[in-house]
């Protein structure tokens, strides 16, 4: 079974900043309501803020102190909408309210429907289709046609005329004003007609009742289906356990969860479910983490391997410490990740956003000339005026709305269960687009456990003598070689005299000073370039051979003088050169950096299939690599303008490289020095092993320690971009064509109004095919 290959550290996962605010919105509409809504709220000072349709959620980033939550849900009631906290929010009563509000809105779609029936029965008759073969609106009385389309127009259609009020108070205009112009002329009319008794005219109730009901029905479809599109997120939700085991006067006893403390012991008995994050004190088996990485072998736990809640042990029993509790750990944290993404906007979205902006007025304005049009041409009243309701009531800004935030919420949701952490809509939108993949070497494309394979003492040296030395500089460092180097020596129990003034020398290596036959002597440890540098004279071809098996090098001098060599190794991953094949055959380039020797770099190059490695780049240096292969230049000629932070060109394989023109690049890694790498590129992907630094600066999480995860990303964001592209273009072409035929005369009020409701419907059921999306390692 596979060991440990999840390793996220306790906080990997930042919770959400102080300078941000999400609210929970009520009252939008369509596209039209969350755009203005989100034009109020930008123009707050120092604000800027993101409205999700979705969602309904609006996401506010200020500089801190700049706006109060009170301020901000003032904004919001001032634009006609209602607003709460949504952080302060129970997702259970969340839910329970969600449900309680589809409960009241699926009776006033039965109460209306029932209503309308009757008028709706009449229909065949209109078109001359019942025996007799005679057109007429008067099957049933007038008088009773105007008894049921009342309460549909007045008591059901109220959310209508709230709605549409709301918008027009503030400044705007939205769907609901296209119901309340459409439906409001329909029943006036006729209502007129009625009263003044001109039985040679017909009336429309059916029309104005039909188009309300039918509207209503599409929105509690849409809702059906917008629940559905966050049921990854929910399904993770329902993973956490409620009780957890402790021990309590030498007795097992259950607690809630939520009473558990860092530092607190909990147990775990086979088939349980890990309550909290934690670190195994005693103990051995295996725990099932497919929930969270996707991972289907359960990973073989033991003393000092992390657990985290959610995943279920299997066949043996552990004793654990909690590390991570509530809302630090790491479920938890990809609950916040999964759920900003969704609240997020992709670029692709712009347009719609620009159109949903000005869409009402135009329909608005469209209808009125549709009406003068048909008036002046026919002097037809009556059909001009059905005509320009057609108009008022086939055009629908939902669908736009709706087609890039349904297709995120269902992709990211899918990621998550994969074990892919998204943090925003942008980056899962640009994934796609990746050209070239620089890929970090030590934690990446290697498992990032070293290990001491050789030690190379010179002349007048012993290997135990040597390694104490290197141990001694070593053993306060946090650093994988480091480790390896001190658990080697631990290992042979070589004597680790005493270190003072120890300093380590970024990317390069350390210096101190060492207490050796009495005196304190001045120590030099690190890549061999690093004590060349200092003017330390290394022997001819010092480690080639070491550096040809793929050993990383580690040089030592003293008081200037050549010690001897460590060679370190880090088994490059079983899947690497799987992965890296995969990721060619979609057309990226991959690129490795690695401050490494280029002996040592051009080893793991082979293994793993990747024909183009830069060699000792320093870690201050990956940023300017990764921006020159974004500008489309060679790294060899940024080295040559001088790399940032110094030090040596970066060796190339093959010499002189050619510039291959611009294109997207991303960046994977896992290490704090990798992360100004994983800022400067475009998309940029933190292995799961990463420290907290490289997560947070990272654009995507990738949980499972495997560079799959990239091509995975690639793959899913492929898939999502063309649903959404999908969606965008079944709306546009929608209202392209449905709003002409409209103005035509050639829809009925009552068909359009059904077209409209369905348009939404259509777009969200679209997306959820997303749920069919699986990773493809």
């Amino acid at each position: 079974m596979p060991h440990a290959t999840l390793n996220l550290p306790p906080h990997a996962i930042p919770a959400p900043a102080g300078d941000a605010l999400e609210l929970a919105v009520t009252g939008m509409t369509c596209a039209a309501c969350s755009s203005r809504l989100e034009k109020v709220l930008n123009r707050l000072p120092g604000v800027r803020a993101t409205v999700n349709l979705a969602t309904e959620r609006a996401t506010l980033h200020f500089a801190p102190g700049a706006l109060s939550l009170e301020q901000a849900i003032a904004a919001v009631e001032g634009a006609g909408f209602g607003a709460s906290d949504a952080r302060r929010l129970e997702r259970e009563a969340e839910r329970a309210r969600q449900h309680a509000a589809w409960r009241i809105e699926f009776r006033h779609f039965w109460i209306a429907a029932l209503l309308t029936l009757p008028l709706a029965a009449q229909m065949p008759a209109m078109f001359g289709l019942w025996p007799g073969g005679t057109a007429h609106h008067d099957v049933i009385p007038r008088g009773l046609q105007l008894l049921l389309a009342t309460p549909v127009q007045f008591w059901i259609g109220a959310r209508f005329y709230r709605g549409a009020w709301a918008a027009v108070k503030g400044g705007g205009a939205n769907m609901d004003v296209l119901v309340v112009l459409g439906t409001s002329a329909a029943y006036a009319y006729s209502v007129f007609v009625t009263l003044a008794g001109r039985h040679d005219l017909h009336v429309y109730f059916e029309a104005s009742a039909m188009i309300i009901t039918l509207v209503l029905l599409g929105k509690l479809l849409e809702a059906r289906a917008k629940a559905r599109t966050t049921a990854a997120l929910d399904a993770l939700l329902r993973l956490q356990p409620k009780m957890a085991r402790i021990e309590r006067d030498g007795e097992v006893v259950e607690v809630p969860v939520e009473s558990l403390r860092p530092g607190d012991a909990f147990v775990l008995r086979p088939g349980d479910a890990v309550p909290v994050d934690g670190v195994v004190e005693q103990g051995e088996s295996a725990v099932d983490e497919a929930m969270l990485t996707g991972e289907s072998l359960p990973i073989d736990k033991r003393g000092g391997d992390t657990v985290f809640a959610a995943t279920i042990n299997g066949n043996g029993l552990l004793r654990c410490r909690a590390t991570g509790v509530g809302a630090h750990t790491l479920l938890a944290g990809i609950i916040r990740l999964v759920e900003q993404a969704q609240g997020s906007k992709a670029p692709v979205q712009r347009l719609a956003d620009r159109i949903s902006a000005v869409f009402v007025p135009v329909v608005v304005g469209i209808a009125l000339l549709t009406f003068a049009a048909w008036y002046a041409a026919s002097g037809d009243f009556q059909q001009a005026l059905i005509n320009a309701v057609a108009v008022l009531v086939i055009a629908c800004p939902c669908a736009l709305g709706l087609a890039t935030p349904t297709a995120i919420m269902v992709g990211t949701g899918q990621g998550a269960r994969a074990g892919m952490l998204v943090k925003n809509a942008e980056a899962l939108e640009l994934a796609e687009r990746i050209a070239v993949l620089a890929v970090d070497k030590t934690g990446t494309l290697t498992e990032g456990r070293p290990a001491l394979t050789d030690v190379e003492p010179a002349a007048g040296w012993t290997r135990a003598r040597l390694l104490g030395v290197a141990a001694a500089l070593e053993q306060g460092s946090a650093h994988p070689i480091a480790a390896a180097v001190v658990a080697a020596a631990k290992a042979e129990a070589a004597a680790l005299p005493a270190a003072a003034a120890v300093r380590a020398v970024g990317g390069m290596g350390v210096e101190g000073r060492v207490e050796m036959d009495g005196a304190s002597r001045a120590v030099l440890l690190g890549a061999p370039r690093f004590l060349a540098g200092r003017g330390v004279a290394l022997p001819a071809a010092a480690g080639e051979a070491l550096a040809a098996a793929g050993r990383t090098l580690v040089a030592v001098a003293v008081d200037g003088v050549f010690a001897g060599l460590l060679g370190v190794a880090d088994r490059v991953r079983a899947d690497s050169a799987a992965a890296v094949a995969r990721l060619q055959a979609k057309g990226v380039r991959v690129v490795m950096l690695t401050g490494d020797h280029p002996a040592t770099a051009a080893a793991i190059a082979a293994q793993t299939g990747i024909a183009e490695w830069h060699a000792g780049v320093l870690p201050a240096d990956k940023a300017a690599a990764v921006a020159a292969l974004r500008d489309g230049r060679t790294l060899a000629a940024e080295a040559e303008a001088g790399p940032a932070g110094g030090g040596q060109p970066a060796e190339t394989a093959g010499g002189e490289e050619r510039s291959r023109g611009k294109g997207h690049v991303g960046m994977a890694g896992d290490g704090i020095n990798d992360a100004p790498a994983l800022a400067a590129a475009d998309v940029s992907f933190a292995i799961g092993v990463g420290a907290d630094v490289a997560v947070e600066a990272a654009d995507i999480t990738l949980v499972r320690n495997s560079l799959h995860g990239v091509a995975d990303a690639i793959d899913l964001s492929r898939a999502t971009l063309a649903k959404i592209r999908q969606n965008l273009f079944f709306a546009f072409v929608y209202n392209a064509l449905g709003i002409p035929l409209a103005a035509a005369g050639l829809l009925n009020p009552v068909i359009a109004g059904a077209a409209m409701a369905m348009s939404s419907v259509s777009v969200v059921s679209n997306s959820l095919l997303l749920r069919r999306w699986r990773a493809g390692r």
